[in-house]
C-alpha cells in the first residue's frame, strides 16, 4: 500500500488524530463506541489504522467527540 503524508498514511493519520480527540476528551474507546453504537473492537481498529472508514462515519466521530471533521485529518 502507498505511504502518503511521509511515513503514514492516511487511516493511520486517522487512527491516532481519533485516539487524540478521545483522550482529550477524557473518553475510553468503550465509551466512544458506545456513542457510536459500534464495539470497542471497532474503535481499537479504527484508532490502529486498520479501518477504511467512510465520511459518514468520520462525521458521526466528530460529532461523538464534538470535533470539527477537518480536526481529524
Amino acid at each position: 500500500m502507498a505511504r502518503l503524508f511521509g511515513r503514514m498514511d492516511i487511516k493511520e493519520r486517522f487512527g491516532d488524530a481519533v485516539r487524540a480527540a478521545r483522550i482529550a476528551a477524557g473518553l475510553s474507546q468503550e465509551e466512544l463506541a458506545m456513542r457510536l453504537d459500534a464495539d470497542q473492537a471497532y474503535v481499537s481498529r479504527i484508532e490502529a489504522g486498520r479501518m477504511n472508514v467512510t465520511l459518514e462515519t468520520v462525521a458521526a466521530i466528530a460529532e461523538a467527540l464534538d470535533v470539527a471533521p477537518r480536526a481529524l485529518f
